[in-house]
């Protein structure tokens, strides 16, 4: 029998602890990370700003701790599953032979965060120094828009000590050996349009409904959802970091059945390029809707 690598059963673990909203378990995460650091000798500490969100901070001093410090930020949340579309269950973390892991969170972005704390262990156990301290960072609420983890976070006077120079985070999943890192990222663009119009019943034509305005707004998102996978498709040399993605992820609205609703709500999930002006980009929204 095989003997597993360490830090794939630290990874695992890891996996296993459902902190999938709504009720992400962050509890079970901070224990099993904190005592990672006991193990390997680093400082840590907790902070929550939010209460049942706590912040997980481990330190690497290094041996000129006044230099500006490196943030390896990863966040402990992942977002919520449908079983039954699953090959395993999403938190068993099933290893296949080949060494594949089936998990919610092997991607986005568990495996990240067992990266950093193996990394610095690693150097650790090679007797290794570092002139710069270094911090691992896990939050919660990322998956939610992060307004409640790190978005308080930066702003606490406990971020403000760390004196972080540079940062890393998560890029993209990759689905080969090779490990992308990026040096700049899309600037997420998340938009609700609201369309009111006239109400009425259901075996009448109505004029002016919310649902003819939903309609438009669907259709010049798409459009431009169409243009900009063109580029991206028929450029070999484009990543995604080129390109704005749009994708619709929500819908709302209706009384019954029988009721044309007087209003209705889509929502679309964008990443905007950096090669987007973002306010020429929100511009071209909402003359959309001036429309």
């Amino acid at each position: 029998m095989t003997t597993e690598d360490p830090a794939v059963t630290l990874l695992r673990d890891y996996l296993r602890i459902k902190s999938v909203h709504p009720n992400p378990d962050y509890d079970s995460c901070v224990t099993l990370l904190k005592g990672q650091a006991e193990t390997i000798g680093l400082d840590y500490q907790v902070t929550e700003l939010v209460k049942g969100k706590p912040i997980l901070i481990m330190s690497w001093m290094g041996y000129e701790p006044h230099l500006p410090t490196i943030l390896l930020n990863s966040h402990m949340d992942v977002v919520p599953v449908s079983e039954e579309c699953w090959k395993y269950g999403p938190f068993e973390a099933v290893k296949e032979p080949n060494g594949d892991i089936f998990a919610r969170g092997i991607q986005d972005m568990k495996s990240v965060g067992i990266q950093y704390i193996e990394a610095v262990r690693g150097l650790k156990e090679q007797g290794k120094r570092l002139k710069r301290t270094i911090h691992i960072c896990f939050v919660p609420d990322e998956e939610l828009g992060g307004i409640d983890g790190m978005g308080k976070y930066v702003s606490s006077p406990d971020f403000k000590k760390l004196n972080v120079g540079m940062a890393l985070d998560e890029g993209l999943g990759t689905l080969d050996e090779e490990i992308p890192v990026y040096f700049t990222e899309r600037n997420p663009f998340v938009v609700k349009f609201h369309c009111s119009g006239n109400p009425g019943h259901g075996s009448l034509f109505i004029e002016n409904t919310a649902a003819a305005k939903v309609q438009y707004m669907i259709n010049k998102m798409l459009k431009f959802r169409q243009e900009q996978k063109k580029l991206f498709d028929e450029d070999p040399k484009k990543a995604l970091g080129n390109v704005t993605t749009v994708n619709m992820t929500f819908m709302s609205g209706g009384l019954q059945m029988n009721v044309v609703p007087n209003e209705l709500c889509i929502g679309f999930d964008i990443r905007v390029s950096p090669t987007h002006n973002i306010v020429e980009f929100q511009k071209m929204l909402e003359n959309w809707m001036e429309e």
